[in-house]
Parts: C-alpha cells; structure tokens; sequence
C-alpha cells in the first residue's frame, strides 16, 4: 500500500495513494488504529507523508560517501538529529536561507517506524517498520562544519527550515521485502548527481533499528534517515551548491520521486 498525507477539499487526510492520482481516505491513525474507506477523494496537494515525532539520521552509512568525503568507514552508526521545523512537503521549495552560502543535497532512504521499539534483535527488526519513504537530508555544509560560524554540528547544519523534504509516500514494508537492494538516485536540473543501491549501506536496515532501539524509544511514526550515497556536492570539484531556480529530484525504486524546487527564503 501507498499511504500519503494530502489536501482535499480543504482538509487535510491520509489515504491510500491510487494509481488514477486520487485516494481512499485512512480514518484513525497510521501507526494506530485505522479503518481505509471506500470512496476515492480528489488529491489536490501532496504533504509530508506524517509529522514524525523524531528525524533520526545516520551519517557516514555508505561506503562510498565515507571514501569521497576522506573518512574512515564508521565502527557503529553515527547518529544525529534533525529538528521537526526541517520538515517539507513534495513539492514545496528548498529554502536558500540568509545565513548560509553551502547548501547541499543528499538523497536517502527513510523508515518509518510503525509501533514502539526499544531494544529490539536484528532478526526482527522488520517487525516494527510500518514502511519506506524518501528524503532529502539537506544540509548547509557551513554550519555544519565550521565553528567560526557557532556551527560545527551537524544539527545545526542540517536543521535549517524546510530542510527535510519528505515523500511523497510511505510505500508500506510488505511491498519492499529487501529495503537494502534498491536503486537511489539524485538529479540536480536533469544532471545525475548520485547514483548507487542501498546495498552499499554499511549498517544495513535491521543493524540501524536494533543500534537505535538500544538507548531510546523510537516510538510510533519516527523517521529514520538511512545516510546518503556518494556524489553530494560538497565532494565534488569544484563543489556544487543549491541556488534559486534549481531542481532536486531525489528517486528510489519501488517508491517513487520526492522533488523539490528550490528558492531563496
């Protein structure tokens, strides 16, 4: 099933996502309890497929960013946080904010937990996914690594508005039997930037839930950024960043594209 959040008739919904572009409205919670209706509805604007309690991200997670970026590959997943004013619709623009002049995409695979984990084995991880969705970890690489600037975090760097853009579905995890054997791929004004599998994922899907679970919660609807493949501008020479009147297009398959515009804040 493809579950999406949208606008219609000025409401906003959940449904499942039709393949003629409208849906059947989900009554009740998507990590709770649900009833799907039977009627289809107009999709008039696409959303964030939820508003996740927690944006969890693992950095450093494939080995072929960690070789372009000059790191070792990490010993255990490297976590950090993503604050929930990052949060962006399909669609919607990439805000270039005042304050920084290096702003980077990254294209990744999401999970979305479906019911509460805390210490949760390797071998059933699966059993806590609700599903797959995709996200753009952007990123001004300023904050994020210069101090002189009050940054040198990456929470800093990576929390600026409008820098998660998510979507445009949660395709449930009963349809991607294997989340670590898909194509992902960015392209940035029609020109591939980034093209890999999750099958260079360093800590794979079920490593990342039973790492996490063990020192928190990961409670009902959090967002799990999986790390992004090589190609991120800042690596590349001369390195490229975002600019008003770009497109980023972000494609993973058996999900979709999460596009985006982007635009001066």
């Amino acid at each position: 099933m493809r579950i999406i959040r949208f606008m219609s008739h000025g409401q906003v919904q959940f449904g499942q996502w039709l393949e003629d572009g409208t849906a059947v409205v989900i009554e009740g919670d998507i990590v709770g309890p649900h009833r799907i209706g039977t009627r289809p509805v107009p999709v008039e604007r696409l959303l964030a497929p939820l508003i996740p309690p927690d944006i969890l991200c693992i950095g450093l997670n494939y080995r072929e960013h960690a070789a372009e970026s000059g790191m070792a590959m990490p010993q255990h997943p490297m976590l950090f946080i993503k604050a929930g004013n990052a949060l962006n619709n399909p669609g919607d623009p990439i805000p270039i904010p005042k304050r920084s002049k290096e702003i980077d995409y990254e294209g990744e695979l999401a999970i979305v937990i479906g019911r509460p984990a805390k210490d949760v084995p390797r071998h059933r991880a699966f059993d806590y996914i609700l599903g797959y969705t995709i996200a753009n970890d952007v990123s001004a690489r300023d904050w994020q690594r210069d101090k002189n600037l009050g940054g040198g975090q990456f929470a800093r760097g990576k929390s600026f508005d409008g820098f998660c853009p998510l979507g445009p579905c949660i395709v449930t995890k009963d349809e991607i039997p294997n989340p670590n054997n898909l194509r992902l791929k960015t392209t940035l004004n029609g020109q591939v930037m980034q093209d890999n599998t999750t099958a260079d994922m360093i800590f794979d899907v079920p490593a990342l839930i039973e790492s996490l679970s063990s020192t928190m919660t990961l409670r009902p609807g959090t967002v799990i950024l999986t790390g992004t493949p090589q190609g991120v501008g800042f690596a590349r020479t001369p390195p490229v960043w975002l600019k008003p009147g770009d497109k980023v297009i972000v494609e993973i398959e058996k999900i979709g594209k999460l596009e985006n515009p982007v635009a001066r804040e």
